[in-house]
């Protein structure tokens, strides 16, 4: 393995194990209010959620700015640092102040996957960095998948609150690959024929409202479609419904590295415009959808619809990068998609209260739909403006 494809291995490895401990453990927050901080404060749960996104969008930008002016390799090792120091103080929590502080602690100090994207956006540019950022939206969707499950066993045999302080061995050991990594030197501003005029490309502040809706229009769906799939499906158990749950994330592993040979190149407004659009119809689909069958098939739409906006997506972020400010514009993307993310949470549980569990879905299509057509305009104009 030559150095760059170790660089790239440690820097996946550890966004790997971060997002592992990040994503896995709130499923079990339930069960950490109950029976390690003996809490009945059923409403703080849902707060417990969203605190870590919401402080990872405050300070994000932050962040990004100091990579910028200090170096990615500094800023990568404080995210690392910064989740194992968080996940060593939740471990030891015994009251659900010092809890939630260690919550806090983890979105304002975390962060890795802004961290990561900019300091490989030092290595590479264009294509290259499009597979990079694919790639490391994998480990995401791998930790996404293989966290519950690890962890549920994990828990067989320690108290929740203890598995914390375990955990926060992943991102040390992550720390300590990184410390051996150099410290990237930009790549060279190659005189790129190929990208697109400034009037032309999509600007950061499109990219930002993208990644926003991109996040809310996913998540949305995510806090209720365990209940949704038991009224969908006869006699449909929560093993099922954590099956279909996964289906698309699963697709995305699958089908994002051979899609990304021919997706992400050219005309990428108009690819995420579709993949969007194609997202939605799945979203609908669901809603419809009447038995296991019809509701999988649906999943895996939606996973192929989702890997290709992830694509289309990464090859215009990989566009508009620039070596120099890419801390500033990955935290900045990161803190939109954050925010998203905490907005769907919250808009999910008051759309399902009011109008059922089919609701969060059909706000999810809504958002999407409008999305497509707004970027489909954005596409189109160029072309307007040359007749």
């Amino acid at each position: 393995m030559n150095r760059r494809s170790w660089t790239i291995a440690a820097v996946v490895a550890g966004h790997f194990t971060a997002a592992f401990s990040a994503l896995g453990m709130p499923p079990f927050f339930p069960l950490i209010f109950k029976q390690s901080l003996h809490s009945d404060a059923d409403f703080l749960i849902g707060w417990a959620y969203v605190l870590p996104a919401a402080m990872t969008a405050l300070s994000g930008p932050w962040w990004g700015r100091l990579s910028d002016r200090f170096g990615r390799k500094a800023l990568l090792l404080r995210a690392q640092l910064g989740l194992a120091g968080s996940f060593l103080l939740a471990g030891f929590a015994e009251t659900v102040p010092v809890f939630l502080l260690a919550l806090t602690l983890q979105g304002l100090f975390g962060g890795t996957l802004a961290a990561s994207n900019a300091y490989l956006a030092t290595l590479f540019e264009g294509q290259g960095l499009t597979r990079i950022l694919t790639l490391l939206q994998g480990s995401a969707r791998a930790a996404l998948i293989a966290a519950p499950v690890g962890l549920g066993f994990v828990l067989l045999k320690a108290s929740p609150i203890e598995t914390y302080r375990y955990l926060a061995l992943l991102p040390l050991m992550a720390a300590v690959m990184i410390a051996f990594l150099p410290n990237p030197e930009p790549v060279e501003p190659a005189k790129k024929a190929s990208v697109k005029n400034a009037s032309d490309g999509p600007g950061l502040r499109l990219l930002i409202l993208v990644q926003f809706a991109f996040a809310f229009g996913t998540v949305v769906t995510f806090p209720y479609f365990v209940p949704f799939t038991q009224v969908r499906v006869e006699g449909g158990s929560p093993a099922l419904a954590g099956l279909l749950f996964g289906l698309p994330h699963f697709v995305y592993l699958v089908t994002a590295a051979p899609l990304s040979l021919w997706l992400g190149r050219k005309h990428l407004l108009l690819t995420l415009s579709a993949a969007f659009l194609l997202l939605a119809v799945s979203l609908g689909g669901q809603i419809l959808a009447h038995g296991v069958l019809t509701l999988g098939l649906w999943r895996l739409v939606m996973g192929l619809a989702m890997t290709a906006s992830f694509i289309a997506l990464h090859g215009l972020i990989a566009e508009a990068s620039e070596a120099g400010s890419a801390g500033r514009m990955f935290g900045l993307l990161d803190s939109a998609s954050k925010w998203g993310g905490v907005a769907a949470g919250v808009i999910a549980g008051l759309a399902a209260q009011a109008f059922g569990t089919d609701a969060p879905l059909l706000l999810g299509l809504l958002v999407l739909c409008a999305s497509a057509a707004a970027i489909a305009g954005q596409a189109s104009a160029p072309l307007l403006r040359t007749r």
